[in-house]
């Protein structure tokens, strides 16, 4: 554990320590370089400023501190008991983002995210989620600073868990199932971000906000890498020699990993589903942020914008491409990319909470599955290992998921 004092007071901004910058976002009707103008009707000038930023570090606002004090630092936890039913010399590591009152890593960004918009006289967010960690989170952010907010929860995650539903109008949100003119279509994040647009550029007190892939998104989530770090050091470790998180859009991973990068001793690993492969099949191309084409185009690895994802518990991974940081990284060589089916994750994640007794969400099962992985390949090389993972938040809203694995009814389609 680390004291409040030890929050840290600026984001890390990984630009500078790329090998190639991601290429501009690119008009969606110009296809010309997006200006600050562009991205107005969606975001406040201070988060545009933070997305194209070249600085190494960006101060965090007092007032953003002050909220993410609430349960930060995140505790950094030795997963001893698995290390012991696995009979590894490997030593896991995992950084406990469930602690926040959303439950996941989510709120590191929601909560400034809120704020600029708050400072910026905006009255109203329209947001998409998927599993509903994100929207959850945005929910509560906007609860703390006074703003109206609606999420747009994709229609199959709607459906299974309908208890996401309840924590974001407890916090005072509206929620709806997208896409909102296809009540048959059982949705994808591209489809409810088309839907939160479109409801952002038709009002003129409504912003957008996202919770994953932008480099603003990421760089709010570095406080788990550079809490990690000092954790790490108070735990006798010089270092990680692996870094493991699951990706959907990259946050979560991204939150962790991009601390790690300037030290090329580290290796970074993504975690993706098999049904929603982006960085391991996908291409490599600028595509639509959404299904209908109304976002910038980005720089990233994709398999479409028109693709709708199988109904797969893990909702929260189900986006159709990833952050262009994240894209760059693996592009480049300096992360690593494997994919997994929902059925040996949920084999993972019950052996976790068979050891180490809390009940992950699926999309961090995925990140267990592969440190599972690499502990029994040191085991089989008989080396010493120092893995760190991200835990990205809990299954406790996940039990129908659980359900239908322990049931036998969960297939890898």
């Amino acid at each position: 554990m680390l004291p409040t004092t030890e929050v840290p007071e600026a984001w890390f901004n990984v630009v500078p320590h790329l090998l190639e910058p991601p290429p501009p976002p690119l008009h969606p009707a110009t296809r010309e370089p997006v200006g600050p103008q562009d991205l107005a009707p969606l975001f406040p000038m201070a988060l545009i400023g933070q997305e194209v930023s070249s600085e190494p570090w960006i101060d965090i606002p007092g007032p953003v501190l002050d909220v993410l004090r609430l349960w930060r630092p995140t505790p950094l936890v030795r997963a001893r008991r698995l290390e012991q039913a696995l009979d590894t010399p490997a030593r896991i590591y995992f950084k406990d983002e469930s602690v926040s009152p959303a439950g996941s890593h989510k709120p590191n960004t929601a909560v400034p995210q809120a704020y600029y918009n708050r400072e910026a006289g905006v009255k109203r967010l329209a947001t998409e989620t998927g599993a509903g960690q994100w929207g959850s989170a945005l929910a509560f952010a906007c609860a703390l600073f006074g703003i109206e907010c609606k999420v747009y929860m994709v229609r199959a995650s709607y459906l299974q868990k309908p208890y996401r539903q309840v924590m974001m109008q407890t916090w005072g949100s509206e929620v709806v199932a997208s896409p909102v003119d296809q009540p048959d279509h059982p949705g994808s994040l591209g489809t409810a971000i088309s839907d939160a647009v479109r409801d952002a550029v038709g009002r003129e007190d409504t912003h957008y906000a996202l919770g994953s892939v932008l480099n603003h998104v990421l760089l709010h989530q570095t406080v788990i890498g550079q809490e990690a770090k000092a954790q790490l050091r108070l735990a006798g470790e010089e270092r990680p020699d692996l870094v493991i998180g699951c990706c959907g859009g990259g946050s979560n991973l991204g939150g962790l990993a991009l601390p790690f990068v300037p030290d090329p001793a580290v290796e970074l690993l993504a975690v993706e589903p098999s049904s929603c492969p982006t960085l391991t099949r996908g291409h490599y191309e600028y595509d639509f942020g959404d299904s209908a084409g109304m976002t910038p185009l980005l720089s990233m690895y994709t398999l479409g914008h028109d693709f709708v994802p199988p109904s797969i518990h893990a909702g929260g991974l189900r986006y159709h491409g990833d952050a262009p940081i994240i894209s760059s990284l693996v592009r480049s060589g300096r992360m690593r990319a494997v994919a997994h089916p929902q059925t040996v994750v949920f084999e993972a994640a019950v052996q976790f909470a068979r050891t180490q007794g809390t009940i992950p969400a699926p999309e961090t099962a995925h990140a267990i599955r592969a440190t599972i992985d690499a502990a029994l390949e040191a085991k089989q090389a008989g080396r010493e290992r120092v893995i760190l993972f991200g835990y990205s938040g809990h299954g406790l809203l996940d039990l129908q998921a659980y359900a239908d694995y322990l049931g036998g009814r969960l297939g890898d389609d």
